[in-house]
């Protein structure tokens, strides 16, 4: 058990709790309507502002997408802070995920997928944090459109991966476990999408609770790494530096070669639910095609 143990569940804690922090702020201070509104107006006439009390006549520009509940301060303050703490966070989280692969298997292309999906979704998120939808629209998104199709990618490839060095019983249901949260991430940016672009106020509403979903699924999908990084050690981080070390100075390495620089043989990946070891993860396309 390691100090990393507290990472992933604390960015999943963090972000999940900040962001409904901020749709509270955001309904409290008029910004937005509540999630639970169906009803929404053309237009609505100026209403006093009821302390404590979310507004009562709602148009479609105070539909509760988490973009818009972070628009205006004080609200869009605290959502930066999340986008730009929870993108440091979801690196450190894709860094030691690929580095624990490296340690106990050979390097493959989906692990480096995962790496590069995973840090192109923090880029993402820090875009949408810092470039609010109401005053830098095009931007944010980009960021949007960064984030969350890089987000869906890496949950994908960490569910190839975790079959792959998935070694007891637990380590399955793992697996399992994260490929219906990965099922459900992607139903859910799919129905976001296609009700986003109607201008019916229902299905922009229905767009919203998508998204919500979407950003919560993922949220939980990385915080099931926990499981995993209570196997880190500080061998994890010189397993992951030394493979990019040889990858940059264009050194190419024979499994035999690699075990020894790894401390004279390749580790088989230890399960965190048990003491057992699997073999070496064997990432070629040819076995990734047999899931």
């Amino acid at each position: 058990m390691t100090a990393w143990i507290v990472l992933p569940v604390s960015l999943s804690a963090f972000s999940i709790t900040g962001i409904w922090i901020v749709y509270a702020m955001a309904v409290m201070n008029h910004h937005v309507c509540p999630v639970e509104n169906w009803s929404y107006n053309v237009t609505c006439t100026e209403e006093l502002p009821r302390p404590g009390f979310p507004k009562t006549c709602c148009t479609i520009q105070d539909i509760p997408l988490i973009s818009k509940c972070g628009s205006y301060p004080p609200e869009s303050c605290l959502f930066s802070l999340i986008g730009n703490v929870g993108a440091f966070m979801v690196v450190m989280v894709c860094l030691l995920r690929y580095a624990q692969v490296i340690e106990h298997s050979h390097q493959c292309w989906v692990n480096t997928s995962a790496l590069v999906s995973g840090c192109t979704n923090a880029v993402g998120l820090v875009m949408v944090g810092n470039f609010q939808v109401d005053h830098a629209k095009s931007l944010h998104y980009v960021g949007a459109g960064v984030a969350f199709p890089a987000g869906l990618l890496f949950v994908c490839l960490q569910c190839v991966l975790t079959y792959r060095v998935a070694v007891t019983a637990l380590d399955y249901w793992m697996a399992h476990f994260r490929v219906a949260l990965a099922l459900g991430a992607m139903i859910s940016l799919v129905l976001s999408g296609i009700f986003f672009i109607h201008e019916s106020f229902i299905l922009q509403h229905a767009a919203a609770i998508c998204e919500w979903v979407f950003t919560v699924d993922i949220l939980v999908f990385y915080g099931t790494f926990t499981y995993e990084f209570g196997t880190v050690t500080s061998e994890t981080m010189m397993a992951g530096l030394q493979q990019r070390h040889h990858l940059g100075s264009g050194v190419i390495m024979g499994p035999g070669a690699r075990g020894s620089t790894l401390g004279g043989a390749t580790k088989g990946l230890k399960s965190p639910g048990g003491s057992s070891t699997s073999t070496h993860l064997n990432c070629t396309p040819e076995s990734i095609a047999m899931l």
